[in-house]
C-alpha cells in the first residue's frame, strides 16, 4: 500500500513520512480511526515506506511530499502482503472450518485477501461477513497474544524492521491485553508495533500509555449523516426519558432499541459516547467541534452539555462500554439497556 492509494488522508500522509524520514521512529504506536477512513492502510504505508528500498520525494508542493517507490523488492512483498517480516493479528471467531480455539494464524489467507479486496479499508462487519459468521463477534485472544511475542522474539528475516499490525487491538481480552504489555515496553531492537484502533477507551489504559498515538480524521466513512441524524433523535429522547424515568416510555424506548440488531445497537452507544464527550468538551472547556452538539432540537443543545461534568463523566463513560462489551456477547439487549438507563437516570443527577 502506498500513501498515495489512500484518498483524503494527504496530510497526515506527509507528517508520517516526514517522521521516518527524520528518523524519529516509535517502536509502538496506535493509529486512532475508523478503518473505512484509511487506518489500516495508513499503518502498512508507512511500513511500507520505512523498508522502502528508494524512497520518492516529490517537488515542494505536491500534493505529497514523499511515498515508496512501489517497485522495489520490499514494496512489491508489501503490495501482495507477503513480506515475511509483516506480521497481522485481528479478531476471529469460531467458522465452518475452525470449530474451537480460532487465532488470526488460522486465518492468514483469508485476512490477506480480504485486505486486497477491499483496498485496507473494509470494515469490522464486512471481515465477519466473509467469514460467513455476521451473527458472532471477533475476539483477539491470549493464544494471538503468546503468538505475537514468540513471532517478535525470532530474527528478522530480511534483516530490516519486524513489523506487527494488530488490527482492531480493542478487540484484546483482558488476558491478551496484560500478554502483550511487557512487549510494548521493551521490544526486540527495529521492532515495529502498530495497534490499529477504532475505540481508545476501550483499551486497557496501561497500553494506551505505552504507544505513540497518531489520530486518524475520520472521513465520515464510519457513520452516515443520516444515521447520525437518527441516533441523535434517539440520544435526545433518551436523556429526556432519564430525567423523568417514566417507566411505560423508558420501557417502549427500550423494546424499540433491542430490536434494532446488535451492530446498529453498538453503532448507537458509540455515538452516545461522543455526544456525552463532546458535551464534556463545552462545559469543561468551553470548546465546541464543528458539528458536535447539533442533536437538531435547540432547546436540548443549549441545556443539556452542562449536564455533563468532571463529577459523571467518567461513570457514564464506564457504563456504556460496560454495555458495548455485553452486546457484543450476545447479552438480553433489553436487560442491557434497561440497566443501563437506571444507572444513566443516576448519574445524570448526581450533585
Amino acid at each position: 500500500m502506498q500513501f498515495k492509494d489512500i484518498e483524503g488522508q494527504h496530510l497526515l500522509a506527509n507528517r508520517l513520512t516526514e517522521i521516518i524520514d527524520s528518523g524519529r521512529i516509535s517502536h509502538a504506536q496506535m493509529f486512532l480511526g475508523p478503518t473505512a477512513s484509511g487506518s489500516l492502510a495508513l499503518a502498512i504505508a508507512y511500513a511500507q515506506y520505512l523498508g522502502c528500498e528508494n524512497r520518492q520525494h516529490y517537488p515542494e508542493g505536491s500534493v505529497l511530499r514523499a511515498d515508496s517507490c512501489g517497485v522495489c523488492p520490499h514494496c512489491r512483498k508489501y503490495a501482495e502482503l507477503v513480506h515475511p517480516d509483516l506480521h497481522l493479528v485481528f479478531p476471529t471467531t469460531t467458522t465452518a472450518t475452525v470449530t474451537s480455539k480460532p487465532c488470526a494464524d488460522d486465518f492468514q489467507e483469508e485476512f490477506r485477501a480480504f485486505m486486497q479486496e477491499s483496498r485496507q479499508v473494509g470494515t469490522e462487519d464486512d471481515w465477519y461477513e466473509r467469514l460467513g459468521v455476521e451473527n458472532k463477534q471477533g475476539m483477539i485472544r491470549e493464544k494471538d497474544a503468546d503468538n505475537i511475542i514468540r513471532t517478535l522474539g525470532l530474527k528478522s528475516y530480511e534483516g530490516g524492521y519486524k513489523v506487527l499490525v494488530v488490527w482492531l487491538a480493542e478487540r484484546m481480552n483482558l488476558a491478551a491485553a496484560n500478554t502483550l504489555l511487557k512487549t510494548l515496553e521493551e521490544p526486540e531492537g527495529k521492532t515495529l508495533l502498530m495497534l490499529v484502533v477504532e475505540s481508545r477507551d476501550r483499551l486497557l489504559s496501561t497500553i494506551v500509555s505505552r504507544v505513540q498515538q497518531v489520530v486518524v480524521p475520520d472521513l465520515g466513512g464510519g457513520m452516515s449523516a443520516e444515521r447520525r441524524s437518527e441516533f441523535a433523535k434517539m440520544f435526545v429522547s433518551w436523556m429526556r426519558l432519564l430525567f423523568k424515568l417514566n417507566m411505560q416510555p423508558l420501557s417502549d424506548w427500550v423494546d424499540k432499541t433491542a430490536g434494532m440488531g446488535r451492530e446498529m445497537q453498538k453503532l448507537f452507544l458509540q455515538y452516545s459516547q461522543e455526544a456525552l464527550r463532546a458535551c464534556f468538551l463545552r462545559t469543561a472547556a468551553g470548546i465546541t467541534l464543528p458539528g458536535e452538539l447539533e442533536f437538531g432540537d435547540p432547546k436540548f443543545d443549549q441545556a443539556f452539555p452542562a449536564r455533563i461534568e468532571p463529577r459523571n463523566i467518567e461513570q457514564m463513560n464506564e457504563a456504556l462500554n460496560e454495555t458495548l462489551y455485553a452486546i457484543e456477547r450476545n447479552a438480553n439487549a433489553k436487560i442491557a439497556f434497561m440497566q443501563l438507563s437506571f444507572k444513566m437516570s443516576r448519574y445524570l443527577k448526581i450533585k
